[in-house]
C-alpha cells in the first residue's frame, strides 16, 4: 500500500520537528486568530458607521470555514487545530453579528 503524504511526513524530519513543537503550534493557533480583535474594536467601538464597508459574505465565510476546521481538529484530535479554529469561530461569528447589527443585510 503506498504511503501517504501525511505518512511521510510524519516520518520526515520536519514531521519530527513539528511534533517536538506541538505546544508552540497551540500557543500560534490561539494567537492567530485574534489579529482579527482591531477589526472587532472598529466594528464595535470606534468605527460602526463603517459597518457596511465589511463584507457579510465573507465574514459569514470564515464563520463557517472555521467551524469546519473546528469540527475536523476534534474529529483527528488535533488540539491546534481545534483551538485555533474555535477561537477563529467565535471572533468571525463576532464580526458577522457586528455587521448585522451595524449594517444589517448587506454583501
Amino acid at each position: 500500500m503506498a504511503e501517504t503524504l501525511a505518512e511521510k511526513l510524519e516520518k520526515s524530519e520536519l514531521g519530527h520537528w513539528m511534533h517536538r513543537f506541538e505546544g508552540f503550534m497551540v500557543f500560534i493557533g490561539i494567537v492567530g486568530p485574534f489579529a482579527t480583535l482591531p477589526q472587532l474594536i472598529k466594528l464595535y467601538f470606534t468605527h460602526s458607521q463603517h459597518a457596511t464597508g465589511q463584507s457579510l459574505l465573507s465574514w459569514s465565510l470564515f464563520a463557517v470555514l472555521s467551524f469546519l476546521w473546528f469540527a475536523y481538529g476534534l474529529v483527528v484530535g488535533k488540539l491546534p487545530i481545534y483551538v485555533g479554529n474555535g477561537i477563529s469561530m467565535v471572533l468571525n461569528v463576532l464580526m458577522v453579528v457586528g455587521i448585522l447589527i451595524h449594517a444589517g443585510l448587506t454583501f
